[in-house]
């Protein structure tokens, strides 16, 4: 059965990090571009950062130079790195195979086996 689990989430104060991991099963990542998504305003769902089976990266602004997406294909696992986290990364994060739609991150959670349920970050100030 398709299905990702996000972990590593938790509470951590301004400039702290923290890790969070992806753990997909019933396809391989490889077959796939592979992000991490967050609530943004206006009712949307921000594609935070994504990586392709052949490594390239991409990132948002708010976050280049302050995260770093990776993968371990043989592990079927994707992973988040925040360094430097902000009050404003608070959010629920959540792994996906890349999906361009419009729409809230809640749309796809618990409708898509190619989305997680997500794991909450919050960073105090």
């Amino acid at each position: 059965e398709v299905g990702l689990v996000e972990s590593g989430g938790g509470s951590v104060s301004a400039g702290g990090s923290l890790a969070l991991s992806c753990t997909a099963s019933g396809f391989s990542i490889n077959s796939s571009d592979m992000g991490w998504y967050r609530p943004a305003p206006g009712d949307e769902c921000e594609l935070v950062a994504s990586i392709s089976n052949d490594g390239a990266t991409y990132y948002t602004d708010s976050v280049k130079g302050r995260f770093t997406i990776s993968q371990d294909i043989a592990k079927n696992m994707v992973y988040l790195q925040m360094n430097s986290l902000k009050p404003d990364d608070t959010a629920v994060y959540y792994c996906a195979a890349v999906d361009r739609f419009h729409g809230p991150c809640s749309s796809k959670v618990g409708r898509d086996n190619y989305w997680g349920r997500g794991t909450q970050v919050t960073v105090s100030s």
